[in-house]
């Protein structure tokens, strides 16, 4: 039986996702795969950009948040996907060996008028490192109500 419904996501609430460190070569595979920058594969052209050093990309960010999300939240819920969102910001790079922070936000949430049974959940992802923000994001979820 599944814990979390439409019902327990009220507006203000935060949910811790747990820490993720940067696994350089994790970050690498990532990007030889998916996102093969420069200064996403190569120390020295990474020193070279405007991020200072060897970075991930943002999507190798975005997806180590996710995962927490499913692991902390969504795999334990209602959920039944998404429609998508209005907002993603890399606001900072993220580094080998960092450690991130990542929480949600319920931000809003109403019954759908169309689809009795669901409901629409407006959701702020962060990734902090410290104090500081480096991944946010604002989007839907879908979840079924308990009633």
């Amino acid at each position: 039986m599944v814990t979390i419904a439409f019902e327990d996501l009220t507006e203000g609430l935060v949910v811790p996702l747990g820490e993720v460190k940067i696994d350089r070569e994790d970050m690498l595979e990532f990007a030889r795969r998916f996102d093969p920058q420069a200064y996403h594969l190569d120390e020295e052209a990474g020193r070279r950009s405007v991020f200072g050093g060897l970075s991930a990309s943002g999507w190798f960010t975005a997806s180590l948040w996710m995962r927490a999300y499913v692991d902390h939240l969504i795999g334990d819920s209602t959920a039944q996907g998404s429609p998508g969102g209005r907002e993603l910001s890399w606001l900072a790079p993220v580094f080998p060996g960092d450690v991130l922070r990542c929480e949600v936000t319920v931000v809003g949430a109403r019954r759908s008028k169309s689809r009795p049974g669901l409901g629409i959940v407006e959701l702020s992802g962060t990734a902090n490192r410290g104090d500081e923000c480096v991944l946010r994001f604002t989007f839907a979820g879908l979840f079924g109500c308990r009633e």
